[in-house]
């Protein structure tokens, strides 16, 4: 029997890991599958190895792994892989399917510009603030990301900073794009859900904000509709990956 287990990142905010299980259990009720099942990466309960084994205990013999991570960097090639082929190692009668990550994608990027547009009204200039990874393939993937959201939002200026692992920071991000020009810039949140790395941005741009400079930030990701359907696609697709 089939079961869908999805794997979000998991975070110590108690609001962030709230809105990822309402996330997850309003995609259950779209698909179905009678087994399905959450878990997380770490932070949040039940972790990847609980979820697994409930499905397991509701009579699952082939597991499809969904991961609700937006780009391909060391959780995805990395730390997901090793658990699941530690699961594997327990129970080899079971059949496990890894599917892709979110990747940059058209619809993605329709959502994120649309999310600004809607939160904005007018800007000047975009900062897209990414989680941060030492992978090279995440800046390439925000190369990607910043282009099409250039292109979408019609305007100038669309730069990138990360939270960490990488270069330009958060906060030299924010100084470097509130020195180019005097109108008004709206930072973007490249994330999925609510959490402490969100919320160290909303300080970052309030504190900005009460020194009197003219800038606006979106929510996550996850706000827009757009994001629940590319799971369910995610879900019912055949595609995998081996780990």
């Amino acid at each position: 029997m089939e079961a869908i287990l999805y794997i979000a990142h998991g975070t110590r905010s108690k609001k962030g890991a709230s809105e990822a299980i309402d996330f997850i259990e309003r995609v259950m009720n779209r698909i179905d599958i009678p087994i399905q099942e959450m878990s997380f990466l770490e932070l949040t309960k039940p972790l990847i190895n609980e979820g697994f084994k409930r499905c397991i205990a509701r009579g699952a013999t082939v597991i499809n792994v969904v991961p609700l991570f937006l780009l391909a960097a060391g959780h995805i090639k990395h730390d997901i892989p090793q658990t699941l082929s530690s699961l594997q190692a327990d129970f080899p009668h079971v059949e496990i399917l890894m599917k892709d990550p979110f990747g940059v994608q058209e619809k993605i990027l329709d959502a994120a510009a649309e999310l600004v547009r809607n939160s904005s009204g007018q800007m000047d200039r975009l900062l897209i603030v990414a989680r941060g990874s030492s992978d090279p393939d995440i800046h390439a993937d925000f190369s990607q990301i910043a282009s099409g959201l250039k292109e979408r939002l019609g305007i100038d200026f669309v730069t990138v900073c990360f939270l960490a692992a990488a270069e330009p920071s958060l906060q030299q991000g924010l100084d470097n794009i509130l020195e180019e020009g005097t109108g008004i810039v709206f930072v973007l949140p490249y994330l999925l859900f609510s959490g402490l790395l969100s919320a160290e941005v909303e300080r970052e741009v309030n504190r900005r904000k009460k020194a009197g400079r003219l800038i606006q930030q979106t929510g996550p990701l996850s706000q827009h509709q757009a994001i629940e359907d590319i799971v369910i696609e995610r879900a019912s697709s055949k595609k995998i990956v081996i780990f």
